[in-house]
């Protein structure tokens, strides 16, 4: 059996926010992700897209009582890979991030920590990019 290398990120998972523009601020400032596209007025976002510097990225809006789509605010948890989860820390500390769990090593070879943003919502950083999928 062969192996190719993980494919690069095309699942992108969504959230809501009480304060959806606060929220875009914080995940900028504290974690590096870059503001693609932004639709709504005034305090609305109907729709957001952030982008990880390192491949793939978030969609997130508004909470809503309406359509089909409904998730309350700070139910989001996600692991994002980073090369440099050291320097990524110091910044979501300075940021305000609430840390959940230091940074540590695990047993699988990745270098990372956990921190809660003002929304709740659970974030988890580190160096493991996933195994290789199987080219069968």
């Amino acid at each position: 059996m062969t192996t190719v290398e993980a494919p690069a990120p095309q699942v992108w998972p969504t959230l809501r926010a009480t304060d959806a523009r606060a929220l875009i601020r914080f995940l900028v400032d504290a974690f590096g992700f870059e503001e693609t596209a932004v639709y709504g007025e005034g305090d609305l976002v109907q729709h957001a897209q952030l982008s990880w510097p390192e491949g793939g990225g978030i969609m997130l809006g508004s909470v809503r009582d309406d359509g089909p789509w409904q998730l309350r605010a700070g139910t989001f948890g996600g692991y994002v890979v980073c090369a440099d989860p050291d320097a990524l820390y110091k910044r979501a500390v300075a940021a305000g991030a609430e840390v959940i769990q230091e940074m540590n090593e695990t047993d699988y070879g990745s270098r990372g920590f956990a921190v809660r943003d003002p929304e709740g919502n659970l974030w988890s950083f580190g160096t493991y990019r996933g195994e290789p999928r199987s080219a069968d």
